[in-house]
């Protein structure tokens, strides 16, 4: 997922953390049809390697979730019944789910003579971070299958619940789920843990005026019901649910996107390059396995850049800038169908295989449809970011192979597993060269297509494929110090992107006074020169007449694009330059992306602004997400947080 959760990424990592191979190697040896992947078996993943579920799946697995659930917008609850069909790998009559805040109203089993009836339960003392564990007796080994009726609660961390004014059109409410990583226990019962994949199908009622949508194939049964079935095995973190005032417009047979009609028009327009990755990724990756992509714009409260959840990504309307400048996103979530959804992080600590392989597959779609300049103008400004991100981070938060100990597992994602993770793949890249890595990569993921998979299944399978198949090129020691090591390795080439030459060459003349910021050309700048001209200006003791300067210049405050938004009012704030605060109050109410909200409130929240952030904070809160929410209220959590009256 592109969303910079929870802990915040640096104010420079920007559009989902794209990167491109730093450069082409010029001796790649030819491949052979010979040259095959190696197989593996596959390794089943120990019960104790993910620490952050309950689930007894090594004992028994859920194969099958069926959804019966109502959209009730009064209660702001989702009700009813999850049936779940089960595998059992050891004979036994205890099965335990993830849960959090759940109201569990029964729980019934089928016999062997295939009659439903009731079977006891019990609901832990919830954990902080891990929610309640539901343990079920059953009567009989290796019962087939258990119905579940239960309903949320009004606020689940994986759930938001919006007014009719929080939407677009303001007509009608919505709401939309966030499961990863370990929320969608707070929506269904479950076991919610990446290690146990599943199908799902789902009947889904809600009022006639509502369009619901979930990430399977969708078929209207009447005015209030719609049916959805997804037949590839996922891990829970990929089921998701929107429902709302949503408008269809199609971008060829197989991709479209779903929006509020106030909206459909601008992102059918700002994504219509999306077929064109898929053909793209599919040539260069194999084939595309899941029917139908399509994309879900949501309101400006989702918390993340986009959400790669299968059949129907979900993507944040901040990256609508009318010129398609932050599209690298819509590729990124794309990407995530072979990284991460096809081929899958067994646990949280082996994020990067999802998000460093993702961000990798990210930017060759991007340089294969808008040229190598864009590409490595992204992939510099990815790797300031991570840098500048870095030096903030502790130290054993910088590995890849990343232990959280008892910590959430929101807190994985920084810029390490999706930037690091990239660079190291651009390694192995530069190495063997292209032609042969492109054949790697392919290979891996046909090979564990719709597994869940460890770091260390992934280095038994690089060492067989590409170590040992071609030795004396790179050694256990060098992928170690990548995978194991803390922050970036000593032999590591930083990407460049000369396309910033003139732009900081400008940059400085202005800050030596040479010239005016009229002065300067930069009628032909992209996006990412802006972007690149404002990260790289001083972070303290800029003149406040300079700051000024530009912004009567170039007319930062109030700018439309988010990412410039973001990337000004972060350099104002560092140099106390205050002017900003009217159209920042503006910004920090109408979005709740994370990345582009919670860095300014920390910003702020250090500084005699204080009081005013919290204020707008505590009016801003409403429409936020819960996570978000959870992310500022510690934030501001010297006394209970309060609505202002309006003035």
């Amino acid at each position: 997922m592109l969303s910079f959760h929870r802990t915040v990424i640096s104010s420079a990592l920007l559009f989902a953390l794209q990167l491109v191979p730093i450069a082409h190697a010029n001796n790649a040896p030819n491949i052979s049809a010979s040259e095959l992947a190696v197989t593996l078996a596959p390794t089943e993943i120990p019960q104790n390697q993910d620490a952050l579920t309950y689930a007894n799946y090594t004992e028994v697995s859920v194969s099958h979730i069926e959804l019966a659930l109502t959209v009730d917008f009064k209660q702001n609850r989702l009700s009813g019944e999850a049936t779940l069909d089960l595998a059992w790998h050891k004979a036994g009559k205890t099965l335990i789910l993830d849960t959090r805040d759940l109201t569990i109203s029964s729980v019934s089993a089928v016999n062997t003579a295939g009659k439903w009836h009731s079977v006891p339960f019990t609901l832990a003392k919830t954990d902080g971070v891990k929610g309640a564990a539901l343990s079920i007796n059953l009567t009989e080994e290796n019962t087939q299958k258990v119905k579940i009726n239960y309903h949320t609660s009004d606020n689940p961390s994986g759930i938001q619940w919006l007014t009719p004014e929080q939407t677009q059109g303001k007509q009608l409410p919505f709401m939309f789920s966030q499961s990863q990583a370990i929320h969608a226990r707070s929506w269904i019962p479950l076991q919610d843990t990446p290690a146990v994949r599943q199908t799902y199908s789902a009947t889904i009622t809600a009022d006639k005026a509502i369009t619901v949508v979930m990430s399977a194939d969708r078929k209207i049964l009447s005015s209030t019901q719609t049916q959805f079935t997804m037949p590839q095995a996922i891990p829970a973190y990929l089921i998701a649910i929107a429902a709302g005032h949503l408008t269809f417009s199609p971008l060829n047979d197989i991709s479209g996107v779903w929006a509020e009609p106030e909206l459909i028009d601008k992102a059918s327009q700002e994504f219509s390059d999306t077929p064109q990755m898929i053909d793209i990724a599919a040539k260069r990756y194999g084939d595309y396995r899941w029917g139908r992509y399509d994309l879900l714009i949501l309101p400006p409260s989702f918390p993340f850049g986009g959400m790669e959840n299968p059949r129907l990504s979900f993507i944040t309307p901040t990256v609508i800038a009318g010129d398609k400048s932050l599209v690298s996103l819509i590729a990124h979530e794309l990407a995530h169908s072979w990284s991460g959804n096809l081929v899958t992080n067994a646990t949280w600590r082996d994020l990067w295989l999802n998000e460093g392989f993702t961000t990798y597959v990210e930017n060759r779609i991007m340089e294969d449809l808008y040229g190598s300049d864009r590409a490595l103008m992204e992939q510099t400004i990815g790797y300031s970011g991570l840098i500048a991100e870095l030096a903030e981070l502790d130290s054993s938060d910088s590995v890849l192979h990343l232990d959280l100990g008892g910590r959430s597992p929101d807190e994985a994602f920084s810029g390490v597993p999706y930037v690091k993770g990239q660079l190291f793949l651009v390694f192995l890249e530069q190495k063997f060269g292209r032609e042969r890595f492109d054949a790697f990569v392919k290979n891996y993921f046909n090979h564990f297509a719709f597994q869940s998979i460890t770091t260390a299944q992934f280095r038994e399978y690089l060492s067989l494929n590409l170590l040992q198949k071609y030795p004396n090129i790179v050694s256990e020691a060098e992928i170690d110090t990548w995978i194991e090591g803390e922050g970036l390795p000593s032999f590591l080439v930083p990407p460049n992107s000369h396309a910033f030459d003139d732009i900081d060459a400008q940059r400085q003349t202005w800050l030596d006074g040479k010239h005016s910021a009229s002065e300067l050309k930069t009628s032909t700048w992209s996006v990412h020169q802006w972007l690149r001209f404002i990260n790289e200006m001083p972070r303290i003791n800029l003149d406040q007449t300079k700051l000024a300067e530009l912004d009567k210049a170039f007319h930062f405050t109030g700018t439309g694009n988010s990412e410039i938004a973001f990337a000004w009012y972060s350099l104002a704030l560092d140099n106390g330059y205050y002017a900003v605060l009217p159209a920042l109050k503006q910004h920090l109410t109408n979005i709740g992306r994370m990345r582009l909200v919670v860095p300014l409130y920390q910003k702020l929240a250090g500084t005699k602004q204080y009081d005013w952030a919290k204020n707008v904070y505590i009016n801003a809160r409403p429409g936020y997400h819960p996570q978000t929410q959870a992310s500022l209220d510690a934030m501001f959590a010297d006394k209970p947080l309060q609505h202002e009256h309006s003035h």
